[in-house]
């Protein structure tokens, strides 16, 4: 964590209980981030939050030790029940959800509270004979929470604690019927913690809040104050029959030690691929049909540093939490403004830097004018050199990275059963 990023409060400020203050130790942290500063004295005081931060500033963090902190200073009643959860986290992404978990059993490790994980797309099973066990805390997706509950494997009567992470992603996968079925099968706002964080607090977002929460109080971390100063941004103008040469020049020449780079369609994504892996640079693709177990495996690698580049639809862009990714490249320009944000913020995480390079070409440049409007800044344009245009060899035969892939079974159950009115959409398949 860069020091600068960090804020004057020290977490020992807090009259935290011992257990967790052990575990925010283990953890490394003792300087609280803006958006933990501005969050804590209010959820550690019993008061609801809406918090508005960018990933990768700690907010994750934030929502954890005040659950963890209202859990160990608010025991459960003789009467509940094992199968009764204390605290619920609802996150859009397996991804999202996984990384969670994981920083919840390190924050969590000394508190005594047991862990529960619900995503879809494997370990069904597994996660259920969990879950039928009892846990204190469940983080999860929409569907196969709502899965899992239906069948009685838990009920909601006796939490605690909600946490809604990436609020404003509910709403653009299309989950938010799932989520408001989920608050109201809880007790009353006025009985329990209720948390909520988002990338953005736009008007969808804080009717929710209000609806769903107990008076919560609007706290917003400027997104300039927290991605834009720590990303240098660059703009190249290719024609589209030079955006390959000129993505294998620049890794060639910068050799970034862990880049992802982002595209708009999965077809997209197997031709970059393709040419990268043609070319000796080793490449993985995440998209939104990779099977969850393919999914880890490739983050694991990329994490690891196994492979240097990740190619990604944006399936990716939010909720993945990499460490040290020192470049992203917009090999296409997202469509959507909020997208490039969230694609850039993929680097320069917890006060590092980054380089963000994108691509207008002629069939994305229209984006442009909207994603700069967004920002409220002019992206510096660089010109295109001849040494920069590498010519590519050709490219590794499309279905090698196919035949890694393992088929999902028929009839393999995921987040696509389970919700209030069945399962509908095709972006089920992001949870």
């Amino acid at each position: 964590m860069s020091e600068r990023y960090l804020s004057d409060a020290s977490f020992k400020e807090f009259d935290l209980p011992p257990p967790l203050l052990q575990g925010i130790g283990a953890a490394g942290f003792s300087q609280c981030t803006p958006i933990q500063a501005a969050t804590l004295p209010l959820a550690l005081a019993g008061k609801d939050v809406a918090g508005q931060a960018q990933t990768g500033t700690g907010k994750t963090a934030a929502f954890l030790i005040a659950l963890f902190n209202h859990l160990l200073t608010h025991p459960a009643p003789d009467t509940r029940k094992p199968q009764q959860l204390r605290a619920l986290v609802v996150a859009p992404t397996r991804e999202l959800a996984i990384q969670i978990h994981k920083d919840a059993e390190v924050l969590g490790q000394f508190t005594g509270l047991t862990l529960g994980l619900a995503y879809g797309g494997t370990d069904y099973e597994k996660q259920r004979k969990h879950l039928e066990a009892g846990v204190d805390v469940l983080i999860g997706t929409p569907g196969r929470i709502i899965d899992f509950f239906k069948q009685r494997v838990f009920d909601l009567r006796a939490v605690q604690v909600m946490v809604l992470d990436e609020a404003d992603r509910m709403f653009d996968l299309g989950f938010i019927a799932d989520v408001r079925y989920l608050l109201r099968r809880m007790p009353p706002p006025d009985k329990r913690l209720g948390l909520l964080f988002s990338a953005t607090l736009a008007l969808r977002v804080t009717e929710l809040a209000y609806e769903h929460m107990n008076n919560p109080e609007l706290i917003e971390v400027q997104p300039e104050q927290v991605t834009a100063e720590r990303v240098t941004q660059v703009m190249y103008h290719p024609g589209s029959d030079e955006k390959i040469p000129l993505l294998l020049g620049l890794l060639q020449t910068m050799q970034p030690p862990r880049a992802m780079v982002f595209v708009n369609t999965k077809r997209a994504a197997e031709e970059v691929w393709a040419y990268l892996e043609g070319n000796g640079i080793r490449a993985g693709i995440l998209s939104g049909d990779v099977p969850q177990k393919k999914r880890q495996r490739l983050l694991e690698q990329f994490t690891e540093g196994e492979l240097p580049v990740l190619v990604a639809t944006d399936v990716a862009a939010r909720g993945l939490h990499v460490p040290g990714v020192t470049h992203v490249f917009n090999f296409d320009l997202p469509q959507d403004a909020q997208d490039y944000v969230h694609r850039i913020g993929r680097t320069a995480r917890a006060g590092e830097s980054g380089m963000a390079v994108s691509f207008a070409c002629e069939d994305y440049a229209f984006s442009l004018m909207d994603i700069e409007d967004y920002i409220g800044a002019k992206i510096p344009v660089t010109a295109i050199t001849a040494e920069l245009l590498v010519t590519p060899k050709p490219p590794a035969p499309r279905d090698a990275e196919m035949r890694q892939r393992p088929r999902p079974r028929s009839g393999q159950r995921g987040d696509s059963r389970g919700g209030p009115r069945g399962r509908r959409r095709g972006a089920r398949s992001h949870a």
